[in-house]
């Protein structure tokens, strides 16, 4: 799954842990882990604060564009 790398590629790149992303989005840091693993995709709302946090299009996180 493409988000499921790129949210785990740009929190690494940012240097970030998962528990630092998981308060930066408002979730707990099991869900990053889910997330990362492609156990289970982030709700709308969440991958709009994962962009922000991660200082990316939602697009780029969902696989549509390359930047």
């Amino acid at each position: 799954m493409i988000i499921a790398q790129r949210i785990k590629e740009l929190r690494i790149e940012k240097g970030f842990s998962q528990k630092d992303l998981s308060k930066m989005v408002g979730c707990s840091q099991p869900m990053i882990v889910l997330w990362e693993k492609g156990e289970c995709e982030p709700t709308a709302s969440a991958i709009l604060k994962l962009a922000e946090a991660l200082n990316c299009s939602c697009d780029y996180l969902l696989g549509k564009t390359e930047y």
